[in-house]
């Protein structure tokens, strides 16, 4: 591993480094100020490559990259803003917010050196813990719904942020992710899971699969960790597959030790299915309700009383003073039989439905003995009035048919004219919009969406490229001609997510062959090969004016942006650093815009909102820092 850069560093031109603030074995994290943002104080979050090489640096730089476009999404006030990525010296950095605080690790550990022994409360009282749960889990549920899982949640990696002591989380999973599959890519060797022992569930552990219920269970390992002060491994019983945690905290609110058990729960399924189902179970718990054992005592049955007890809907309501052994208040007056309204009722019932069989078994009798009678009775016997028949079961309406998992679309994309499609997908379904196209046509998909991943699929239903299958963004060159398709589904865990979907096809299409024979044809020297586009969504938050990202670009493979702008909005291109590097920018149809080819640094108004394009390009590979800001005018 390469050293740590020393404090005073400069890294391109701009953020200059205070000091190392933390080293593990995915990178190290830096303190850092932004020379760009009035000396403002940042994080760089450097990850080293394990092997090296320009094949090794190229693979680091896609997955970082792909993993960088879904961080760039989260716009939440605890989570600390990503603003840029950039290379340096073979190292991936990558920048954010700085979240100025102490870790929920140092809070306890300063508790746990004021009072060695927790109190019956523990150290973080059952009042801490429900406000860092009302505090957190919306932040949660955010992340949920733009389908990021944390994967890394612990006391280190939540910060109590010192302006208004909310807790901010930090050290996401996800990057550290990136690190773990790129070298078991590089070592043929299964990938590490991603998660602290103890405190990630079994299914992340063992398996790698994330969800959100994930996220839920790491959570709860974090509250039982405050409160007690011991580690996972000494409340966890592996054998019994049991947390024994409640016994070193004995005083905390039952609610909240049947709330926090379930999101322990070892099958997922068997936990909350959502963060804000945990808040609607926290709505119910009184912050001035008393606390109680958290094993009650076995009752004393020789002192409960005998209570009339209504079961609605067939289920047995436990009375509250029985269920911890103590008798309720002697009534001042005994009920008897008469008095109670509900065995009256039952009563009647069973003589109505007595007198009912009764009435028909001397129907049947009458009028069996009247068709075996040779002739009737000369004297008229009083008619007794059968019952009418009941009518004869009518076949049961059809069950509605389930609705379908999977939808299928033949859409037209028109070269050059862009496609866009808006819709909503519940879970489990699969949307698949499937067109025509031609080899040597490109490709622009972008995903703007709120837990929908999509996947681009060639003539043979195999994904186009190792970076189109669920993402948010692709564009490159058609290979072949046939029909390909857009997959749309939604993120694992999740019951629904919306999406807009932009296509853009551009390239001409092949003319039809001439009916009569062509004189022999003369040889024509090859075409260059298309240049294949390397493809970023840029974030942009209202309240920055502008982010500096970096990359390589080349004749072959461009590196182009996405920014979403406003109609009336003024967009800003310019740039920093890379010998012989320019800008080509786009309107959303794929046009270029009229003086913005081969600049250097191009503003102006846009007329229409949409997706802009940024491309980066230049005679031989470069790289490059550009600045890109949006902003409303005035």
């Amino acid at each position: 591993m390469l050293p740590p850069l020393a404090a005073g560093t400069t890294l391109q031109n701009r953020y200059r480094l205070l000091g190392l603030l933390g080293q593990g074995g995915f990178g190290r994290t830096y303190l850092a100020e932004d020379l760009g943002r009035f000396n403002e104080r940042c994080v760089l979050k450097e990850y080293i490559p394990i092997q090296a090489g320009p094949l090794a640096l190229q693979k680091s730089q896609e997955l970082f990259q792909r993993e960088a476009q879904i961080l760039y999404q989260i716009q939440h006030p605890q989570i600390p803003q990503f603003r840029a990525t950039f290379e340096h010296d073979q190292r991936l950095f990558l920048v954010q917010d700085y979240a100025a605080g102490k870790t929920y690790r140092t809070l306890l550990n300063e508790r746990r050196h004021t009072q060695p022994t927790p109190p019956a409360q523990g150290y973080f009282t059952d009042a801490d813990i429900i406000q860092l749960l009302h505090d957190l889990l919306p932040v949660l549920s955010y992340l949920h719904q733009q389908g990021i899982i944390h994967r890394d949640i612990s006391p280190d990696n939540i910060i109590q942020r010192e302006p208004d002591h909310l807790p901010v989380l930090i050290d996401f999973g996800a990057v550290k992710e990136v690190a773990t599959r790129f070298q078991a890519g590089a070592m043929n060797t299964p990938a590490t899971t991603v998660g602290k022992p103890g405190y990630a569930p079994s299914e992340q552990m063992q398996t790698g699969q994330a969800y959100p219920s994930s996220d839920l269970y790491a959570l709860a390992v974090t509250a039982i960790v405050l409160m007690t002060g011991r580690e996972p491994g000494e409340l966890f019983d592996a054998v019994n597959l049991v947390w024994h945690w409640t016994q070193w905290v004995p005083a905390v609110h039952p609610g909240l030790v049947a709330i926090l058990n379930r999101m322990l729960s070892q099958r997922p399924g068997d936990r909350y299915p959502s963060a804000a189902a945990v808040l609607q179970d926290l709505q119910t718990l009184s912050p001035n309700a008393p606390p109680v054992p958290s094993v009650p005592p076995p009752p004393d049955l020789s002192q409960v009383k005998t209570v009339a007890v209504a079961y609605p809907q067939g289920k047995p309501v436990i009375n509250p003073a029985t269920a911890y052994g103590t008798s309720p208040p002697e009534s001042s007056n005994h009920a008897s039989f008469w008095d109670d309204p509900w065995a009256v009722g039952l009563l009647g019932l069973v003589l109505v439905v007595l007198t009912g069989i009764g009435s028909w078994a001397v129907v049947t009798y009458v009028m069996e003995r009247q068709s075996v009678s040779v002739s009737p009775s000369p004297t008229p016997s009083p008619t007794v009035s059968a019952p009418p028949a009941a009518p004869s079961p009518s076949p049961a309406p059809p069950s509605p048919s389930p609705q379908p998992s999977e939808f299928s679309e033949r859409i037209t994309l028109k070269p050059g004219e862009a496609f866009s499609r808006e819709g909503q997908l519940q879970a489990g379904q699969t949307l698949t919009l499937q067109f025509s196209a031609t080899q040597g046509q490109q490709l622009r998909a972008i995903l703007d969406s709120e837990g929908i991943l999509m996947t681009v699929l060639r003539p043979d239903q195999q994904p186009i490229a190792d970076r189109a299958e669920r993402v948010t963004a692709w564009e490159g060159e058609l290979t072949d001609t046939g029909d390909y398709a857009v997959q749309l589904r939604p993120i694992a865990g999740l019951a629904k997510g919306g999406y807009r979907l932009e296509l853009l096809l551009t390239g001409n299409s092949p003319p039809e062959p001439s009916p009569s024979p062509s004189p022999t044809p003369t040889e024509s020297p090859s075409p260059e090969p298309e240049p294949t586009f390397n493809t970023q969504v840029l974030d942009i938050p209202a309240d920055v004016p502008e982010v500096n990202v970096s990359g390589q670009t080349s004749p072959q493979q461009i590196k182009r942006f996405i920014v979403k702008v406003e109609a009336g909005q003024v967009l800003s291109a310019v740039v920093l650093s890379g010998q012989a590097a320019t800008m080509d920018i786009r309107y959303p149809d794929g046009q270029l815009v009229e003086d913005a080819t081969k600049v250097l640094s191009w503003q102006g108004q846009v007329p229409q909102t949409g997706t802009y394009q940024i491309d980066v390009v230049a005679p031989e590979p470069t790289d490059f820092t550009i600045a890109v800001g949006v902003r409303n005018p005035g």
